[in-house]
């Protein structure tokens, strides 16, 4: 439930944020609310601890945190409303404040580190000191890493007696008895003498939920005092002779007794649908649930589903006996935990599980088909909150547990990676447990991989990857769909760990396999022909990875069915990527710059497949030499992908990568180093020592150890690369090549120029032959031979100075790094960038 500052009257906060509509009916309490407003308020500059309302179900705890929030929305700049029941959601909730302070949109990418950001924001006043966020049923202590300390205030409601250890403390009581007979007066406008509203009061124990119970059906005259009273004591009388939960109060679970019994009498089909709403969570659930799964297999709710105007009456006839809230405005009905756990306590198993079961099928016959589509992710986020309240893991029915899969990766799509695992987690294991459903628990695994892949536990996600493929070949034969999936993920899983020519050989083959039995422009073929797109980039097979790449964004764009933006955005890179691996820097830039623009439009700047494609227009940016524009870019970028992955993430390092080159290109030698330096000590700890990319690293770091003066530590590093480097991947690579230039530059700078010019010959004659004499790095070791033919004096240098500056003043525009090096007869360095994998 959502009400904005600009619908209240006054003063206003800047934000007003989830906090859910106030009860018209609040009477009293005005005592509680202002000590309250002294425990908000300090004494000293001390920063004022949060406050903990504490008392059992139905005492109006949450009630009350309402109408403060309402009642001094004048104090606060910003007021916000998390939902604390599931503790495992509360980072997401938290994290959607981002937005409203600032920070990257955590409802993107990132949920577990921007509550984080959020939180210390909160604790900074940056760019509110005045705030309130209020912790609604906060009954398990690990939230406790999310509250903020201050300068703002904290309120939390709770049953559970751990937040008196550690916060301000105030007990919420039931009404005193003038509060009670206040409340019934005023709910029932003069329709009740004093002494019959005390007399109810008494009997209720002065309980606020109970009172709203009775007073809800006084309101409808459809009893007198006498008679319901007389009820009341017959209703009390059973339940003391049964099993009663301590949990519940006698005077609540009475005065539900009697709602429920005279609800059943005339509007029986209203009560199937209070009977349902108890298995949903306590968080509003959307009407949309209903109309968008009102073809759910639910015999209970027969009639109501099919018939929106017998529905409307239904809940119409249950808020007027106060048994659920209706809000008009989110278009949604929330029932009180208490009331909800009274219903299910009522009914037997057999019939519990029959409504439970109805539940799950509602939410799968109502989500989105496409949960990583960014436009429906609002509808999903609407029901994660009874994805674990209704024990939707349980279920063994194939259209629920395909619900739970899409939530799964809703979640890592949408950047909620924990959430995604924790839940997976569950599936995986509950399923297992249940027996049959292999193909279920082969899929979540698939899901798995997933997220460890985006997390960057790539050693975890290969072994993974790994095992999965044989076990889907096994069970299903090696052309099942799921067999076909599992391989391309294996493929990713192997470009992970370095093995580039495997994963092309693998690659390869399945892209043929998946023609054949799906066709050249199925969805399940694009992602694999993607893949080998990238596969040829990291082995050097530029013109391949361009043409593939075009062939999957045309067939994305001419998709019958909608394909996610995410998919597109990074097809739409990758082209950019290829034609600047073929030297067309200034078309990288250009291409590159339409795709950001559109990874904003549709996903936003913090989301991970923009983030990736603005590290790619920087490099792009780099190499055709818009240096400020590079370097503002990608620092931004580099910025951003560690806050929100970490500073050791995968793509957090290779914008590290691109920020110390940027810099070296810019002649700021000094913190190019260090942050070189610092790469290659990363980059070990991240893809192992013997990756190609920790390899390459390092050739990086020797660029600067030669320019600020250390040779021969320059050399060492690089001909230990170069050795390296083709153990891994083969003496025809753009990384080999790249580490043979700069050791050449190496050799020169020592003095053995025989040395440099036999590296430099040979490197050249390898490039033209694997290239074409007009490619990037072609051209630099030309240009650097040229200068050693030069120095040794060699009839042909001249040759090869004209030729390469003519190359340059054809391929590339005033400024280009590389070019003003060659025109000034200084050596061009090649420098390493992580493809993506």
């Amino acid at each position: 439930m959502v009400e904005t500052a600009h619908s209240m009257p006054g003063k206003q906060p800047e934000i007003f944020e989830r906090v859910p509509p106030r009860n018209t009916n609040f009477t009293g309490r005005d005592s509680l609310l202002r000590q309250l407003r002294e425990a908000n308020r300090p004494v000293t500059a001390v920063i004022p601890l949060p406050a903990a309302l504490q008392g059992y179900g139905g005492v109006g705890k949450t009630h009350l945190a309402i109408e403060y929030a309402h009642r001094y929305r004048s104090h606060y700049d910003l007021i916000w409303w998390i939902p604390a029941d599931q503790a495992y959601l509360v980072p997401a909730a938290l994290a959607a404040m981002a937005p409203s302070l600032n920070l990257p949109n955590a409802a993107l990418v990132g949920v577990r580190e921007t509550a984080v950001a959020v939180r210390e924001a909160l604790e900074k006043g940056a760019p509110y000191g005045n705030w309130l966020l209020i912790f609604d049923n906060a009954e398990d202590a690990s939230i406790a890493q999310y509250i903020p300390q201050g300068p703002g205030h904290v309120i939390i409601t709770s049953r559970n007696p751990y937040w008196d250890e550690r916060f301000r403390s105030l007990q919420v009581d039931v009404f005193t008895r003038e509060e009670s007979v206040q409340f019934l007066q005023k709910r029932l406008g003069g329709r009740i003498t004093k002494d019959e509203a005390s007399r109810l009061a008494e009997k209720m124990g002065d309980l606020p939920l109970a009172l709203e119970q009775v007073g809800a059906l006084q309101q409808r005259r459809s009893m007198s005092v006498d008679d319901y009273l007389e009820l009341f004591d017959k209703q009390t009388a059973v339940l003391l002779d049964a099993e009663r939960a301590s949990d519940y109060p006698l005077t609540m679970t009475a005065a539900w007794r009697v709602s429920v019994s005279l609800l059943e009498e005339r509007v029986p089909i209203a009560l199937n649908l209070l009977r349902c709403c108890a298995f949903f969570g306590p968080d509003p659930i959307p009407l949309d649930v209903f109309r968008r799964g009102n073809q759910a297999d639910a015999p209970s709710l027969k009639g109501l589903l099919t018939d929106p105007i017998e529905f409307d009456n239904a809940v119409e006839e249950l808020t007027r006996h106060a048994l659920i809230r209706s809000d008009t405005n989110t278009r949604s009905i929330q029932v009180h935990r208490l009331i909800q756990a009274l219903l299910r306590a009522d009914l037997d198993e057999k019939r519990k599980e029959n409504h439970r079961a109805e539940v799950h099928r509602l939410l799968a016959r109502s989500a989105p088909a496409l949960p990583d589509d960014s436009t429906v992710w609002g509808d999903f986020a609407e029901l994660v909150p009874h994805v674990g309240r209704s024990k939707l893991v349980k279920s063994t029915e194939p259209d629920v547990r395909m619900f739970a899969l899409n939530v799964v990766r809703y979640l890592y799509s949408s950047g909620n990676y924990q959430s995604a695992m924790t839940l997976v987690d569950e599936l995986i294991d509950r399923w297992k447990a249940a027996g049959g459903g292999r193909l279920d628990v082969l899929k979540a695994r698939r899901h798995q991989a997933n997220i460890l892949r985006r997390m960057g536990e790539y050693q975890r996600v290969y072994d993974l990857d790994q095992e999965t493929l044989d076990m889907v070949r096994a069970e299903f034969g090696p052309e099942h769909e799921e067999t076909l999936i599992a391989t391309n993920g294996l493929g990713g899983s192997m470009r992970a760990r370095g093995m580039f020519r495997e994963a092309l050989d693998l690659d390869e083959k399945s892209v043929t396999l998946h023609e054949r039995l799906r066709g050249p422009k199925d969805v399940l073929t694009l992602r694999a022909k993607n893949s080998l797109a990238i596969d040829y980039g990291l082995n050097s097979r530029f013109r391949p990875a361009r043409r593939l790449h075009t062939e999957v964004y045309l067939a994305q764009s001419e998709a019958a069915n909608p394909t996610s933006s995410e998919l597109v955005l990074l097809s739409r890179n990758s082209m950019a990527r290829a034609v600047r691996l073929m030297g067309g820097f200034k078309e990288a830039c250009i291409t590159g710059e339409q795709a950001l623009t559109f990874g904003v439009q549709k996903l936003g700047k913090d989301h991970w497949a923009t983030l990736i494609t603005a590290k790619e227009l920087s490099i792009a940016q780099r190499r055709a030499g818009a240096l400020d524009e590079a370097i503002r870019n990608g620092r931004d970028t580099h910025t951003r992908l560690s806050r929100i992955f970490g500073p050791r993430h995968p793509d957090t390092i290779g914008a590290a990568v691109n920020v110390s080159n940027i810099l070296r290109v810019r002649g700021e030698l000094a913190e190019a180093f260090e942050l070189a330096a610092d790469m290659a000590e990363v980059y070990p700890q991240v893809y192992g020592d013997d990756h190609p990319f920790t390899i390459a690293c390092r050739t990086n770091l020797s660029i600067l150890h030669r320019l600020l003066g250390d040779v021969e530590k320059a050399r060492r590093l690089n001909e230990a690369a170069h050795r390296d480097l083709v153990d891994r991947l083969g003496p025809a690579h753009h990384y080999v090549f790249s580490c043979a230039v700069n050791l050449a530059s190496d050799l020169a700078a020592q003095g053995e120029l025989d040395q440099a010019l036999q590296l430099g010959e040979v490197t050249y004659r390898q490039l033209t032959e694997m290239f074409e004499p007009a490619h990037f790095l072609a051209m630099a070791c030309a240009a650097n031979l040229s200068l050693d033919r030069m120095a040794a004096n060699r009839p042909d240098a001249e040759e090869l100075r004209v030729y390469v500056a003519e190359l340059y003043e054809e391929r590339f525009e005033l400024g280009q790094p590389d070019a003003v090096a060659a025109a000034s007869g200084t050596r061009i360095n090649c420098d390493f960038d992580p493809l993506p994998i």
